[in-house]
């Protein structure tokens, strides 16, 4: 099984940026982590500030065997151009949130995407990505 997660705007950050919102780990080091917790899954990692960066990887990919876990950062909550991309791809999509943003600003509690990912995890820090993992695996 190959997953691959796609970060969006600002998480490449993590670790360093409001750390009382998003832990202090860096992405890269859990995601090493990760890859050594599931040594039987193909993981591949895809991080850009860029919408269109964004569309094109899941463009790339959206018609193959992944599994895609994304967490689109702040575009998850303007980017209907990120929403087309996912509906018109084959590959189920995973929506993913380190904070619960239903508990954030109000604008942060909309998303553009829910509605045409396979499912929404939200609200557990980074280990929101190993729950979506696991459902990617129970569910495939």
């Amino acid at each position: 099984m190959s997953i691959l997660i796609i970060n969006g705007p600002n998480l490449n950050l993590l670790g360093r940026r409001e750390q009382n919102i998003y832990g202090s780990q860096d992405f890269l080091e859990y995601f090493e982590q990760l890859k050594v917790n599931y040594p039987d899954t193909k993981f591949d990692y895809y991080q850009s500030n860029i919408e269109g960066e964004i569309i094109d990887k899941l463009q790339e990919v959206g018609f193959s065997d992944h599994q895609i876990i994304l967490n689109a950062g702040g575009y998850t909550h303007t980017s209907v151009a990120i929403r087309d991309a996912i509906a018109a791809i084959e590959a189920p999509v995973l929506e993913v949130h380190i904070s619960n943003i239903y508990s954030r600003e109000e604008f942060r509690q909309k998303s553009l995407l829910s509605g045409v990912c396979k499912g929404v995890i939200c609200g557990f820090g980074l280990d929101s990505y190993r729950l979506a993992i696991e459902a990617v695996i129970k569910t495939r």
